[in-house]
């Protein structure tokens, strides 16, 4: 059995517009497979209903940043999370930096934590670019927290020719 865990939008409480049920019929066209939605994300109510899957189902569990225990990568969150199944795997490549609760708090408390197959070939991808760039080297950026990612720009600044930084990044 799968659980799948994901947030969407920075929600301020329980915003029923940012609710993860609006995409249960797409994802189940992902998949290929019928896939049961849960309300919480948290709770005995929702390790139970994990707890309690088929073989081969699949279960959505709502929206994590309905919670500011999320984002703010508390400890007790991360552990409510891990009774949800037996190993991790997390394939958002664009959230894997941050120390959320259900991106880095959340290994901490299973047997297993893995990577999965789009994180993967998104390090391959960069790994095999960065290592044989070629010239002229144009890095374009983006994204909201220049903080995340002042780390990758000084790294990309001995190989990159132009950087070129869009959105809110540039206003910092």
């Amino acid at each position: 059995s799968c659980v799948l865990l994901s947030h969407l939008g920075r929600p301020k409480g329980k915003d029923p517009k940012l609710s993860l049920s609006h995409i249960v019929s797409k994802v189940q066209e992902v998949l290929e497979v019928p896939v049961t939605f849960f309300g919480d994300c948290i709770g005995e109510e929702a390790a139970a209903a994990t707890a309690s899957l088929a073989p081969g189902s699949v279960i959505l569990m709502e929206n994590l940043r309905y919670y500011k225990e999320e984002t703010a990568g508390d400890i007790d969150f991360a552990k409510g999370l891990s009774k949800l199944g037996d190993c991790y795997v997390n394939d958002a490549f664009g959230t894997a930096h941050r120390a959320h609760a259900s991106t880095e708090g959340v290994t901490h408390h299973v047997t297993q934590s893995a990577m999965g197959l789009l994180i993967e070939r998104e390090l391959e991808f960069l790994e095999g670019k960065l290592a044989n760039a070629e010239s002229p080297f144009v890095v374009i950026m983006g994204g909201a927290k220049v903080s995340d990612k002042i780390e990758v720009i000084n790294a990309l600044l001995e190989k990159a020719d132009t950087i070129l930084i869009g959105g809110a990044m540039a206003y910092t």
